[in-house]
């Protein structure tokens, strides 16, 4: 396939591809309940709707939507026994996607993690950002900005391998990494630059696949050529990073939120590592983002083979 460089370009892909099934976790929200019904009427995806029939029925009604195009499960449960039951229809094969409703994101990965009908793959569990950002020519995934706080350098590790997947299901066979700092050179006083290097080495010798890691990197000379070449950085990934691997979580959560709030952008959110792709975004994000988080699930459900 080839490279996915716009979010546009994503919902185009998704329309080829799709649909592929979502399950819902308390689908009783008007704005996700805007975004699945988007994702219907594009090809993308249909949906199962857990949660209080009742109220799901209010909200599709005040929105217009026709209850006949889905199955709803009725679960008046907690959201605990909502979540659990969600989570279920994906991890039995029913659903392809699992996406995050009016739940609390504690009793959401909850669900997600349960030892017996949940989805853990072993892997780490990590959450990415992709933004379209005007003005740039392909498309930028954040990791981690919203669930591994501090990681240290096998964490890091393993957010890569989640990220590099994504890539790839976006059609970037051998996406470049920019492991970011304050600085873009190693200061033993700043461990994060020590973890950059680390990791560039590694990438080198091979103990990360599918990728190019290359940091310590600012983020000037991460994703400007102009920037790399201003402080005389020769490297293939300075000014040409695909995937920013931010430090820690409020590097990574400042940096995506600048990005949706001061900058012309369309963003989607997902959470990675799982069985399965999982649709979380937050409350505060529009029905186009979630709906971007759906189609770029999809993507990442087909590359798996889902």
């Amino acid at each position: 396939m080839k490279q996915i460089r716009s979010l546009t370009e994503l919902m185009e892909y998704a329309r080829e591809i799709g649909p592929r099934k979502i399950s819902v976790a308390l689908a009783e929200d008007a704005e996700v309940m805007e975004a699945v019904e988007d994702a219907r009427k594009n090809g993308i995806a249909t949906a199962i709707l857990v949660g209080n029939a009742v109220k799901i029925a209010d909200v599709a009604a005040k929105l217009g939507i026709d209850l006949a195009n889905y199955e709803v499960v009725d679960e008046r449960g907690n959201e605990n026994a909502v979540a659990l039951k969600a989570v279920e229809l994906v991890s039995s094969g029913s659903a392809d996607i699992l996406m995050k409703g009016m739940i609390k994101t504690a009793n959401f990965l909850r669900g997600v993690l349960n030892k017996e009908k949940g989805l853990r793959s072993g892997a780490l569990i990590s959450h990415v950002y992709i933004h379209q950002v005007e003005g740039y020519d392909r498309v930028f995934f954040i990791c981690d900005p919203a669930f591994n706080m501090y990681p240290d350098l096998q964490a890091k590790v393993n957010i890569l391998n989640n990220t590099v997947e994504l890539a790839h299901a976006f059609g970037i066979a051998n996406p470049k990494v920019a492991v970011l700092g304050a600085v873009e050179v190693v200061n033993p006083d700043m461990p994060c630059t020590l973890d950059a290097a680390a990791l560039a080495q590694m990438s080198r010798r091979g103990q990360i696949k599918g990728c190019v890691v290359d940091g310590p990197f600012a983020l000037d000379n991460a994703i400007s050529v102009e920037a790399a070449k201003h402080k005389g950085i020769e490297s293939e990934v300075a000014g040409n990073a695909d995937i920013l691997l931010v430090p820690d979580i409020e590097a990574g959560n400042m940096m995506a939120k600048a990005i949706v709030y001061f900058a012309r952008n369309k963003t989607a959110g997902l959470v990675l590592g799982a069985k399965a792709p999982v649709v979380l975004t937050s409350r505060t994000d529009t029905a186009e983002t979630k709906l971007l988080s759906i189609a770029s699930a999809v993507a990442l459900a087909a590359h798996q083979g889902r």
